[in-house]
């Protein structure tokens, strides 16, 4: 047997023993050859006996404190296994287990401590994935809470190291990937809205980096920075968005109102389409709506200040085009109420329409209407008043008949032989003829006319004056002027009567033939028949006149109110006449 073959106890102890035997026997004899006493001997003894217990105490006190140092470290290496175990949610069944481990201490721990270091690797590397993953998770809700700064560091990132379990971090990972689902709408979102602004900012003409800054400088693009993806961006955004669908619409709705302006302005003033054309892109619009149109500088301030001015302008164009209109109306309601002798709208009632026109108050379809209206209500009654004004013709024509025949029959030398006279007394037989049917003309007049006022509950007005007023002063004036015949017929006889007398008496002196003054039919005659030239001429100046009350509307006449009125001034006319008669025969 070698010596490598010994146990080293024995060895130890075998070498311990020689030595301290050894060192014994040399003590021996130096205490022999000194002559030590046998007591001191057994002290000295003593003494190294109790120093080596000593030693060797102190020996198995160190061994016991490393054995329990050792057993520490074993337990707290069991103990942490465990926890690691615990925290990555992990329980493998390993080839030996700590706990039921045999041998040594020393190999205990050695056999531990590998499969320790493995799971705390493990841990470092599962605790940088759930750091990773909770870095991301805090930089997502940053974003999305509208933090300018955050820290993402590793040391910043606070985790339960007590559950590192892969169960738990997979909760993390999903989490992360809704942040970033979440993240990535929002940027959708905020893209969509940033588009939609370029657009209408395009489409209104206006700068639309501008506008983006405003809502925040993030999302310009110029300024590098990462968007802002909080609420309060995308309520902005969206109420940015808002606002310009508001300010697109409410530019549409004004083109719309200028485009369908210049549609009838030009058909109303019949524009030419080359002129049309100029604007064709703003009546293009009519038929979009706010969602079809998204054309760059299609809905531009620019385009509306043109498009109102042109309207303006047309406006003018139209407005000189109304009153020529309005007046050639006028002047054609004028002719119908002149030829058929009915009442004309007053100048200042057509001075008021014409301010309107100015003003713009009044529309022009309107006011061509009404004024057709107008005219159609006065042909209609001038149709009606057809028939009474032949009678009225006729009878004026009589009477101007008659007064010709009373002034032919006062003429002395309306026998004679003379160039002409023929004529005369041709037409003096045809005005006896025409004024034997006045009386007759006379009923059936007046009789039409109150038919045509019952039947329509108004008063025949002929030139300001009632007719039937002026039939009845004619009536009158014609019965005075009979009366007045009857007169001078008796006056004559009592002349005739005179003139016998004389002839069977003698003249009386300071008298004789009186002679009559040479009068012509084809000029006046004086005041030869007064009563009849008054009313010829109130007939002919009634006939005539083109004034006219000023109290009638153009755009409703008033039918038959100012009858009263008009009849009074007829009899008040009447009774002038007749007192200016009265004073002449006086």
């Amino acid at each position: 047997m070698g010596s490598s073959d010994i146990p080293m106890a024995t060895r130890s102890s075998a070498l311990l023993e020689k030595s301290c035997g050894y060192l014994l026997q040399k003590l021996q004899m130096i205490w022999d050859e000194v002559g030590e006493d046998q007591c001191e001997r057994e002290k000295v003894l003593l003494g190294l006996e109790q120093e080596c217990l000593e030693v060797y105490r102190k020996k198995v006190d160190s061994a016991n404190n490393s054995r329990a140092q050792l057993h520490q470290e074993l337990a707290e290496s069991e103990a942490e296994f465990t926890q690691l175990l615990l925290a990555l949610g992990e329980h493998p069944l390993l080839p030996r287990r700590p706990e039921k481990m045999t041998g040594a201490l020393k190999e205990q721990i050695a056999l531990i401590t590998p499969a320790l270091r493995e799971m705390q690797l493990r841990k470092q590397e599962r605790l940088k994935q759930f750091r990773a993953v909770q870095g991301q998770i805090q930089k997502i809700l940053a974003e999305i809470e509208g933090e300018s700064e955050y820290d993402t560091a590793p040391s910043h990132v606070l985790t339960n190291e007590k559950d590192l379990s892969l169960k738990k971090l997979e909760e993390y990972q999903c989490e992360l990937q809704r942040l970033q689902k979440e993240k990535n709408d929002r940027l959708q979102r905020v893209n969509i809205h940033l588009s939609t602004i370029q657009n209408l900012s395009s489409t209104l003409g206006m700068d639309s980096s501008l506008t983006i800054t405003k809502v925040h400088p993030s999302l310009n693009e110029l300024f590098g920075l990462s968007k802002n993806i909080s609420d309060n961006i995308l309520a902005k955004l969206s109420s940015c968005v808002e606002s310009l669908e508001a300010e697109k619409k409410n530019r549409l709705e004004k083109l719309h109102h200028l485009g369908k302006a210049l549609t009838n302005l030009w058909n109303l003033i019949d524009t030419p389409y080359r002129y049309r054309q100029l604007f064709s892109h703003v009546t293009s619009l009519l038929s979009m709506s706010s969602a079809e149109i998204s054309d760059p500088r299609s809905l531009t301030t620019d385009l509306i200040q043109q498009a109102e001015v042109e309207v303006k302008r047309l406006d003018q164009q139209k407005t000189t085009m109304m009153k020529e209109l309005f007046v050639n109306k006028q002047s054609e309601l004028e002719e119908v109420c002149r030829r058929s002798h009915m009442e004309i709208p007053s100048q200042p009632e057509m001075d008021n329409i014409m301010n309107l026109i100015i003003s713009g108050v009044i529309d022009y379809a309107d006011l061509l209407t009404s004024m057709d209206k107008q005219i159609q209500r006065a042909e209609e009654e001038a149709f009606s008043r057809k028939a009474i004004m032949e009678k009225v013709e006729k009878w004026i024509l009589a009477c101007d008949e008659e007064r010709w025949l009373e002034e032919y029959m006062t003429d002395e030398n309306r026998y004679s032989v003379s160039r002409g006279a023929h004529k005369n007394l041709k037409r003096a037989e045809r005005a006896r003829i025409m004024v034997n049917k006045i009386p007759s003309l006379m009923d059936l007049l007046i009789a039409k006319t109150k038919s045509w006022e019952e039947e329509r509950n108004k008063v025949f007005i002929y030139d300001q004056i009632p007719l039937l007023a002026m039939l009845e002063e004619y009536n009158e004036l014609r019965q005075e002027k009979e009366d007045e015949r009857q007169r001078q017929k008796e006056k004559k006889k009592v002349q005739n009567l005179g003139f016998e007398q004389e002839s069977l008496f003698g003249s009386r002196p300071g008298t004789g033939n009186r002679i009559l003054p040479d009068r012509s039919i084809n000029r006046s005659h004086g005041n030869a028949a007064p009563l009849d030239k008054r009313l010829t001429l109130n007939i002919q100046q009634l006939g005539s006149s083109n004034n006219y009350p000023p109290n009638q509307s153009i755009l409703s006449i008033k039918e038959g109110k100012k009858g009263n009125q008009l009849k009074k001034f007829a009899r008040s006319t009447t009774a002038s006449y007749f007192k200016e008669e009265r004073i002449t025969m006086g």
